[in-house]
């Protein structure tokens, strides 16, 4: 009785020594283990840093420069070439002075030698054609060179007819010229105006006369 008793009591002590030993190693490892598990738990998160943005590669525009616009050479300034207002060239129109008397000597020889000139370098044309129609006449074989030179001729002589009546109008205002009475409408007396004889020296109508004659003429025509 006396050896189980002791067995039991070893038992016991044995139990009772390894039981603290076992508690102490438990508590070590415990306290061990919590502040790993704190540190866990302490331990933030990371934030995700934000992605950089790349910047975007800026398009590289190279404005292409206009040429600059060529600068024209600037005119050097001539004389002004006088324009034929009349029907016959070479004759400078005529100068109106302010205050200037209508129908003065001066204008008078001025379109005196217009009509003159005129005159004359029509009937140069027409003995021209006359010349031309007697050296060119000839007796064609060919009824078609025949046919081309008639309608030629008859096409020079209704020219050189139209001239020959315009040479009678010249002569008309010559006279009108000598009798003072060059340069007034036939119908109502107002000045026709150095213009107007400057374009056309055998007008014997004012613009409105003439206007309300072609008028009359499509009305009745």
């Amino acid at each position: 009785m006396a050896a189980k008793k002791k067995a039991v009591k070893s038992k016991t002590t044995a139990k009772k020594k390894s039981t603290p030993k076992k508690a102490a190693a438990k508590k070590t490892a415990a306290k061990k283990a919590a502040p790993k598990k704190a540190a866990a738990k302490k331990a933030p998160a990371r934030k995700k840093a934000p992605a950089k943005k790349t910047p975007a590669a800026k398009k590289i525009t190279t404005a292409r420069k206009a040429p600059a616009a060529s600068k024209a050479p600037a005119r050097k300034p001539g004389r002004v070439g006088t324009s034929q207002i009349g029907p016959v060239p070479g004759i400078e129109p005529y100068r109106e002075k302010k205050g200037e008397e209508y129908m003065n000597d001066a204008q008078v020889a001025h379109f005196r030698n217009i009509l003159l000139t005129w005159k004359r370098s029509l009937m140069e044309e027409v003995d021209r054609t006359v010349h031309h129609m007697q050296d060119d006449a000839a007796n064609f074989p060919d009824p078609n060179d025949r046919a081309t030179q008639e309608s030629e001729f008859s096409m020079e002589l209704r020219a050189r007819d139209r001239e020959r009546k315009l040479i009678k109008k010249i002569d008309e205002s010559i006279n009108h010229l000598e009798n003072s009475d060059f340069g007034y409408c036939e119908a109502c007396g107002v000045e026709i105006g150095v213009k107007r004889l400057e374009a056309r020296p055998t007008a014997t109508l004012c613009i409105d006369c003439k206007i309300l004659d072609e008028i009359r003429e499509k009305q009745m025509g």
